[in-house]
């Protein structure tokens, strides 16, 4: 796949020139497959889907430019064909899923706290700001930002920033060797034993801890996934057996539970009831257990922990993460919306200083995505 690099994304431009004039808000969108996370948007929808394809990849130069709208399964399935991969695991959520949706949500999946997020492996962008203008920022190689890095900003700006067009991404080899190991550990062992792990020359890349909500009697299971050279997968395979009394899951098998993680297909994303809201909560690492009665899921070594919970419940969930030093997000609400409980947690005071001031000179009028986030 590849397109021409001189185009200009001129139906893009007169879109944002024409909502600026008007006064319009736009709901900028690519796949549309993360319209669930946010504050709802109101107004013309912006469409980046017609703006695709992958402009230049240079394999021996682990990068590769793509357009906003290319779908991430296309992507994906060119970097693989040369043996490469994005590291930080994108969820996708569907099929339509775009790069440029990716960039903006700035979600990363079960290798995150090995491998780095999104915006760790944006090395330039382009895209249009609030006046109509198609600016450009960063570059192709890791040492080229002077000033500002505007380009990584995008990465978890939710479109509220700029219309993203073009995006640079360093992308990996795929790791030679993989292993996924399962252990019988409840919750409190599984962090205590992933907080050793860590101090240590393992090759982890990834780690799950989940127990059945819908059966009693299920186990309380860790999988833990080891990426390297085969000879340090091996080993290490061996070692965490032997010491911890875990078994070694079939990659075949193995490959789609991660997948299904990543993406939230798991029994566990399904929620029991219609009224309950998916919660998120980002904590260190090292954050103890706790101590709320739902269901978890928890990801990234113990810094990511999913949890289904009533809205009503946002109080004593925000509290519960802000005395671990982390925050709570109201990733996906319940079937009435959860009125009146906001989806994201409140912002340091200086954050909030930086960002107003960043929208206020990319996009004075105000018309990306307002209200995203909150």
């Amino acid at each position: 796949m590849s397109t021409r690099p001189n185009d200009t994304p001129q139906t893009l431009i007169d879109q944002v020139r024409d909502a600026t004039a008007s006064g319009r808000p736009l709901r900028i969108a690519g796949g549309d497959t993360k319209a669930f996370y946010g504050e709802p948007v109101a107004g013309d929808t912006l469409s980046t889907r017609s703006w695709s394809g992958i402009v230049n990849h240079e394999p021996s130069e682990l990068v590769v430019t793509v357009r906003a709208g290319t779908p991430l399964e296309a992507l994906e399935a060119a970097l693989a064909d040369k043996g490469q991969c994005l590291p930080f695991e994108p969820p996708r959520f569907g099929a339509a899923s775009t790069i440029g949706g990716v960039i903006a949500a700035g979600l990363s999946g079960p290798a995150r706290a090995t491998a780095g997020g999104v915006r760790d492996y944006v090395l330039g962008a382009q895209f249009i700001n609030g006046r109509g203008e198609w600016l450009s920022f960063g570059g192709q190689v890791m040492k080229n930002v002077a000033g500002y890095d505007i380009s990584r900003a995008l990465a978890g700006s939710m479109g509220t920033l700029g219309v993203i067009t073009d995006v640079s991404l360093k992308v990996l080899p795929v790791a030679p060797a993989e292993a996924t190991l399962v252990f019988r550990l409840g919750q409190h062992d599984a962090l205590e034993q992933l907080h050793r792990w860590g101090g240590q020359p393992l090759p982890i890349n990834a780690s799950c801890w989940v127990k059945d909500a819908t059966a009693p009697d299920a186990p309380e299971l860790l999988f833990l996934r080891l990426r390297g050279a085969v000879a340090a997968v091996e080993a290490a395979s061996e070692r965490l057996m032997q010491e911890t009394g875990g078994v070694r899951m079939d990659n075949a098998q193995a490959g789609p539970d991660w997948a299904a993680c990543r993406d939230q297909t798991l029994p566990f994303f399904t929620p029991s009831s219609a009224e309950l809201c998916l919660w998120r909560l980002s904590l260190p690492q090292t954050a103890p257990v706790i101590d709320l009665p739902y269901a978890q899921l928890i990801e990234w070594q113990g810094a990511q922990r999913w949890l289904w919970a009533p809205a009503s419940a946002a109080m004593a969930i925000r509290s519960a993460a802000a005395a671990a030093n982390g925050h709570a997000t109201l990733f996906r609400a319940g079937a009435d919306g959860a009125p009146g409980v906001t989806r994201f947690d409140r912002e340091r005071s200086v954050i909030t200083t930086i960002t107003q001031r960043l929208r206020a000179e990319l996009d004075p009028a105000g018309i990306f995505n307002p209200g995203r986030m909150g």
